[in-house]
């Protein structure tokens, strides 16, 4: 192989600094390299990435393979001891050309490979500009970084650190950039989003950002966010989606339970009765959106009844897309130490909870018919409505806005008529 190939794993905000990494990589003159953007949120996750680094030297022995991201932050020691591995670098030292510069050499030992700073002494994000972001046909920005919160089963904060912002100017500067590389929509992400701008001067939210974005910035077609912390929302935010028809009708909530005693157990700041009532509010003042939603099934200490608890809520909440995570112990984190449910009941656990999942999802489906759309054709011959739903869309030109008629669905995406197309 030549020039430097990205393999990236997890969140929106590993696919944005891919980019980055990549464009640093290049800035450095590095060739013939493979960057692995590992996550860290299962053990899952991690086993994926050790797999693909095996793989990628099977494939490409000569090859310089760097791992970095937050499964290398958080087990730094691990990856580096892997025989395939050339370097290990910090989630802060991967957006920086200097850091693919002063590589180390071939053969060396795995102390010496490892390139990781101490990621809680990390106060400020540098914005990171990219013109573009590969394979994909909505743009994503970074506004936040990092975690305050300690969640009983989560990792991420000692992978990605403490929460800070990126400044309003550059993320404005930062859309305007990805606009002229001709895309229609931009998705704002962060690891813990809603809690953009506590560090800033003004202190101002995540829904006063996406409304100046939006003032500024009038050419933006289309605006998401990647996942909310649903009891951060502010009224900024609230009004976007009362008003705004560009701010887009689908909100990812990470909810991770609907039981008070788990999620009291897992640190979460929110109650069921918190995530429902907001679930009601929101679609009292938008009609048309569509939840997603992060559970975890199997927690430590989790009931039947409990696990009941969490169907409720995913069924009172209206969750379209339900994204289900068997709990998996992370070394290190508080759950790790409570009383484990055996792993055969939690993976039943979740398995029937995915089935809920697709129960709410083929009732999403069922409402969509018939219904007048817009929808942004991706890549792969499908394409997304505003409220984040497939639809079959092949034969579409990627990238362009279509308006169309939902006449069906198969179960996974809805079926369509072209209309006519949107005007650019």
């Amino acid at each position: 192989m030549s020039g430097v190939e990205v393999i990236t794993f997890g969140c929106r905000l590993n696919t944005y600094e891919s980019e980055v990494m990549r464009a640093e990589a290049e800035k450095a003159g590095l060739n013939n390299a493979i960057l692995v953007n590992t996550c860290a949120v299962t053990g899952e996750a991690v086993r994926q990435a050790r797999q693909a680094i095996r793989r990628a030297r099977r494939d490409n022995p000569h090859a310089r393979i760097i791992v970095t991201g937050c499964a290398a932050q958080t087990e730094k020691e691990t990856f580096a001891g892997m025989a395939e591995v050339d370097a290990v670098l910090g989630n802060e030292e991967k957006l920086k050309s200097a850091s693919y510069r002063s590589l180390p050499d071939f053969g060396v030992s795995a102390e010496e490979k490892l390139r990781v700073n101490d990621i809680m002494s990390v106060r400020a994000t540098a914005p990171q500009m990219i013109k573009h972001i590969d394979g994909h046909v909505r743009a994503f920005i970074q506004v936040q970084n990092g975690c305050d919160h300690r969640c009983t089963f989560c990792i991420i904060p000692y992978g990605r650190g403490n929460s800070r912002s990126v400044p309003m100017g550059a993320v404005v500067d930062q859309a305007r950039r990805l606009l002229e590389s001709g895309y229609r929509e931009i998705v704002l992400t962060g690891v813990d989003a809603t809690s953009y701008g506590a560090d800033l001067p003004g202190t101002p939210t995540l829904g006063l950002l996406a409304k100046t974005l939006l003032k500024q910035v009038p050419d933006i077609l289309r605006l998401r966010l990647s996942s909310i912390d649903s009891i951060e929302a502010d009224k900024h935010l609230l009004d976007l989606i009362a008003d705004e028809p560009r701010f887009m009708p689908h909100l990812h909530l990470s909810l991770q339970h609907g039981d008070d005693l788990i999620l009291k157990r897992m640190k979460r700041r929110h109650t069921s009765a918190d995530a429902s009532a907001f679930c009601n509010q929101v679609r009292g003042l938008r009609p048309d959106i569509s939840f997603g939603a992060d559970m975890i099934a199997g927690f430590p200490t989790e009931t039947e009844e409990m696990w009941e608890n969490a169907v409720r809520l995913a069924e009172d909440c209206g969750i379209a897309h339900l994204h289900v995570f068997p709990y998996s112990p992370r070394p290190g984190t508080p759950a790790a130490r409570m009383p484990q449910l055996d792993r055969p009941l939690v993976k039943e656990r979740a398995a029937r909870l995915r089935a809920k999942g697709a129960e709410l999802y083929a009732a999403h489906l069922d409402r969509m018919v018939g219904s007048e759309q817009t929808i942004l054709v991706e890549m792969n011959g499908l394409a997304h409505t505003e409220n984040f739903t497939l639809v079959d869309a092949a034969g579409l030109e990627p990238r362009s806005l279509v308006a169309v008629t939902i006449t069906g669905h198969n179960g996974k995406h809805l079926t369509m008529q072209q209309k006519q197309m949107a005007a650019a």
